[in-house]
Formats: C-alpha cells, structure tokens, sequence
C-alpha cells in the first residue's frame, strides 16, 4: 500500500517501525490489522525470555520456509543474544544447544508435525515455565506458524534489502518432505 493510501494507525505503525511490507498489505483490511497488531506485540514483548521467543520464531519461520519472517527476526535473534552460529544453527545444522534451547526448538518441531506436542514434551515445559508461559510459548508458535502461510499465500516480498539483513547467507529452505 503506498503511503498515500494510509490511514492514521497504518501511519502511527510505520513511524514506530519503519514501513514493512508485513504492515502495508496487511493494513488494507484495516479492521484486521489493527485486532492483529495488538495480538502480534503482546507475543512479541510478552513475557517469555527474548532468546526463547526467537529461537521459537526462527524455527517456525525455517519449518514452514517463511523468507519475510526469517529475515525480519534474524535481526530480533541477535538483539536478544543468540549469536551468529546459533542462528544458523536454527535451520537445523549441528549445534550443542542447552536443554532450555532444545525444548523450545522442539516444540516448535512437534507444533510443525503434527499441530500438537508430545506429553513429555508438556512435561518438561511445565517444568521450564508457568502456566502463562507455557500458553505463551504455544501461542507464540501457532501464530507465527499461521503468519508465515499468509505470508506466502499473500506474497508479501522482502524489503529491498532483505536478504543482506540475515547476515547467514541465503533464506532458509523449507524442510525436507515439505512442499
């Protein structure tokens, strides 16, 4: 959507962070947009530990083969600490993660599969997290699962320099057995 065509919050969105093109396609259902942006930032700065939101949304993005999200979050995973390696590592190349970290891969992993998680993974998510965050986290996952098919469905592009953004070479490739 050209800047011409928007509206009061479209414009308040884009002067907080900068002119997406997440934000101007979906800002064309304006009604939408506003429900769905209030939604998107309580999981963005919710409660849950930065780290633990990216490596979520990293793997999500990587699952479903979601470029846009990807090369948007790469930048939130370093801000939130996760190093160079470990971001590359997400697309599930060799890594020692902790078992903090591979929890929250795999359930990412097992929400991909199947749209649920094992018992003994609910398991030790309630020993890792509250109530709150555990619902937080799965909530996190669904909905970053569901972005990245409007996404694609939508064709939103990268930004002009989206792939230099990732800094970890090429956007991620969707996982093997996927279509």
């Amino acid at each position: 959507m050209p800047p011409e065509q928007w509206d009061g919050f479209l414009a308040r969105v884009v002067e907080g962070t900068g002119p997406y093109n997440v934000f101007t396609t979906l800002a064309r259902h304006p009604a939408l947009f506003q429900a769905w942006i209030g939604f998107g930032a309580a999981l963005l700065y919710g409660t849950l530990p930065a780290r633990d939101r990216e490596l979520a949304v990293l793997r999500t993005a990587h699952n479903r083969g979601s470029a846009y999200e990807w090369v948007q979050h790469v930048r939130l995973a370093r801000e939130a600490g996760l190093t160079e390696a470990e971001i590359e590592a997400v697309r599930g190349h060799g890594h020692g993660w902790g078992a903090g970290d591979r929890l929250v891969l795999e359930v990412a992993d097992e929400m991909h599969r199947s749209g649920d998680i094992a018992d003994e993974t609910w398991e030790a998510l309630c020993a890792r997290y509250d109530e709150p965050g555990r619902i937080e986290l799965v909530m996190l996952v669904a909905h970053y699962d569901m972005l990245a098919v409007v996404l694609t469905v939508l064709r939103v592009p990268l930004e002009e320099a989206g792939t230099a953004l990732t800094g970890v070479g090429d956007p991620p490739v969707p996982p093997a057995g996927s279509s």
